[in-house]
């Protein structure tokens, strides 16, 4: 069935940004323009008011199934997405077991295909058991749906193993996507190494531990020619390296998440687990130069590292308790949050999150050119609500942003040209 979108304003970064019409038709976006005629028995949505974006994409989430389906379900996690206005998202492979091989990648989109929701897309591990030693089988990974590598959580730390997974990915036009972190340098670390750490009796992650590793990784790249991808970057100190690189010709790109724009170190106070994650939260300057970084291109994408938790998980001693915070339906309004700010303008926010990690990692996705896939979200821009995590669509509630008062509202999602969220702003 044919839908018409009338009157919202496009946001479609790079190509068009207007009140307009948005015909889709067999699953695809048909017409942009004004003043569409519907074919017969389409279905009319009035967007007056709200934005029409792409369907946003995430690179990075991680929706614990197979072997932790107590904290997530790729039903659960799609739901959430859906409902954050993101229709695709690239799963991580720190599942149990492992998605290091052809049956782990098929039984996630075989999963993703029953939920019916956003398009999952399955990033396959760069080493077996993402145990950092022997090079997964990365062309089967790339055959049966991977659409990146990564050991994220873990990262490789050999340097050659590294280097022949550049290698290796280049053949696969694979994006190598690695978590910054030098293991022996952050060991023991639980926050932010630093003054308030200090304070805090806790033991401290100096930033020098994902400095250390950017630096190395962008070497890598240097070195092989591979297309690098820096995942969740949060210190001052890889926001220079990247933009250095770049001024160089080093095929990287990197994402940085809301919360590392949001929030600091000063969070952790109160042993608050929820402000719990890794990277961790780091330092007034560590927001400002991320922030600079996504204004001046620096950063391509906005990430959210959706990174579920039982709650019983988290109510343990600050140093006990996982690393991770859920953010699919939080990411928008966090980012309409900079735009609010002067940080980006509306357009920038939106290519953040539709065609940059479109184009980071070679997917035929955040567009709403005719032709694309009809992927969309409407939002209502001005729309304020209260963050509650009890009424997230996943599984876990482990949010920094409980009772936050933030402003742009997701009303409709459509994939593939079906309507899979809406609210009237009750839910």
């Amino acid at each position: 069935m044919a839908i018409l979108i009338k009157g919202g304003r496009v946001v479609d970064p790079g190509r068009q940004n207007g009140v307009v019409d948005v015909l889709i038709d067999g699953g695809k976006i048909a017409a942009v323009g004004p003043n569409l005629q519907a074919p017969a028995g389409s279905t009319i949505i009035q967007a007056k008011g709200q934005l029409v974006l792409p369907g946003l994409v995430d690179l990075h989430v991680h929706f614990r199934e197979p072997g932790f389906e107590y904290k997530e379900t790729i039903q659960s996690g799609s739901a959430s997405a859906v409902a954050g206005g993101f229709t695709t998202v690239c799963c991580m492979p720190n599942t149990s077991p492992v998605n290091d091989n052809q049956a782990v990648t098929e039984f996630i989109l075989d999963r993703a295909r029953t939920a019916g929701l956003a398009n999952v897309l399955p990033i396959g591990a760069i080493t077996k058991g993402s145990e950092g030693k022997e090079l997964a089988e990365i062309g089967d990974l790339r055959r049966s749906g991977c659409v990146a590598i990564s050991d994220d959580g873990r990262p490789v730390m050999n340097s050659l193993v590294m280097r022949r997974a550049m290698e290796y990915a280049m053949a696969f036009d694979l994006a190598v996507v690695d978590h910054c972190e030098d293991l022996h340098l952050a060991e023991g670390g639980c926050m932010n190494e630093g003054l308030v750490s200090t304070e805090l009796g806790l033991p401290g992650i100096p930033s020098a531990a994902e400095d250390v590793m950017v630096a190395r990784n962008l070497s890598l790249s240097e070195l092989t020619g591979a297309r690098l991808h820096l995942a969740h970057i949060s210190t001052a100190g890889s926001v220079r390296m990247v933009r250095e690189a770049k001024a160089r010709g080093i095929h990287v790109t990197a994402e940085a998440c809301p919360h590392h724009f949001t929030l600091t170190e000063e969070v952790v106070r109160g042993y608050n687990t929820h402000a719990k994650m890794n990277p961790p939260l780091r330092t007034w300057q560590d927001v400002q130069a991320i922030k600079e970084g996504l204004k001046d291109g620096t950063i391509d994408v906005i990430a959210t590292d959706h990174a579920p938790h039982a709650t019983q998980e988290k109510q343990q001693d600050f140093t006990e308790a996982p690393f991770g915070i859920v953010g699919l339906e939080t990411a928008l309004s966090l980012t309409l949050g900079l735009v609010e700010e002067g940080v980006l303008s509306l357009e920038q926010a939106v290519q953040k999150l539709t065609s940059g990690p479109a184009v980071a990692f070679g997917l035929a996705k955040g567009t709403l050119a005719v032709g694309a896939d009809a992927d969309v979200a409407l939002v209502d821009p001005n729309e304020q609500w209260e963050v509650d995590p009890g009424k997230f669509r996943s599984r876990s509630r482990n949010t920094p942003f409980a009772g936050w008062k933030v402003k742009g509202r997701v009303r409709t999602t459509i994939v593939g040209g079906r309507v899979v969220f809406e609210t009237n702003g009750a839910g």
